[in-house]
């Protein structure tokens, strides 16, 4: 009986542990792409932040269209990405090359065959997704 007990008190924890985990998580725009945070802090005034992160997308992913709670400055580390802001032809960006995207403008793209590393800055509200997906 005691590691009945046991097992139903885990299993318990476990589902909780997983639904917290969901409501923690940010919404997963695209599936494979990697977005590590290597600094954030905050702007003055207070209520935006700055964030720094090291954007991975794997070779030939769609990225899907989102927007972001502030501006975007990234710029191509290596590889290229097609880039398909609303309202504007799509671009190509290689290795060197930088660009912006405005607050809350929809964007998406595609990465180029050997994939795409950019390292990107967002000034951001605080307390809102860095990413959300987008119609």
């Amino acid at each position: 009986m005691i590691k009945k007990s046991i097992l139903v008190a885990i299993a318990a924890l476990a589902v909780g542990g997983v639904a917290l985990a969901q409501q923690m998580a940010p919404p997963a725009a695209t599936a494979g792409l990697k977005r590590t945070v290597l600094q954030k802090f905050d702007v003055p005034a207070g209520d935006r932040e700055t964030v720094t992160a090291l954007i991975e997308i794997p070779p030939n992913m769609d990225v899907a269209r989102h927007t972001h709670p502030g501006p975007e400055v990234d710029y191509v580390l290596e590889g290229e990405v097609n880039l398909v802001v609303e309202g504007q032809p799509p671009k190509t960006y290689k290795a060197g090359d930088s660009f912006a995207i405005p607050q809350g403008t929809v964007h998406g793209g595609r990465s180029g065959p050997n994939g795409t590393k950019l390292l990107g800055s967002y000034i951001v509200e605080k307390g809102k997704p860095l990413a959300s997906p987008a119609p």
